[in-house]
């Protein structure tokens, strides 16, 4: 990512973090612990691994794509938290590169094309590791399973 791009998304820090929690808190609650009130703790520490992960280049990168429909296969029975919580993000997030963008009109349009995939990429390898490892906890995993291998099979 363009480092004058990554400066002034960094600097968006605290309104990405007050939207993304507005997000979130308009998202439906599948769970009890897709409560906001829970959910919007982890919104730092998901900020401090998405900007060490864009600002570390190359070194840090998934090895393979992964879409935001890749992510919510991941859980058979819909109801891991994490999937509203990532969405909710992508959208502030989306949001601060859309205004970073727009204060900086000085840059390629290549750039905020190579800016936008890469932002995209990072955070959704981080809600594909958060999501696979909650649901790898999921007492609904073994229930959904037979269901839907059923479903298939017919």
């Amino acid at each position: 990512m363009d480092e004058s791009l990554l400066k002034r998304l960094r600097a968006r820090r605290p309104a990405i973090r007050r939207d993304w929690e507005a997000f979130l808190r308009a998202e439906p609650v599948a769970t009890p612990l897709g409560n906001p009130d829970i959910l919007a703790h982890l919104i730092g520490r998901t900020l401090n691994v998405l900007f060490a992960s864009l600002g570390a280049g190359c070194r840090r990168r998934p090895a393979q794509p992964c879409s935001y429909a890749a992510v919510r296969a991941i859980c058979d029975c819909g109801r891991n938290p994490l999937l509203a919580y990532f969405m909710a993000g992508e959208r502030a997030l989306q949001g601060a590169l859309s205004l970073a963008w727009s204060e900086a009109r000085d840059l390629a349009p290549e750039t905020w094309d190579r800016a936008a995939a890469e932002l995209y990429l990072v955070l959704h390898d981080i809600a594909r590791r958060e999501v696979e490892s909650f649901c790898s906890l999921c007492q609904q995993m073994d229930a959904a399973r037979p269901a839907i291998s059923a479903v298939s099979a017919a």
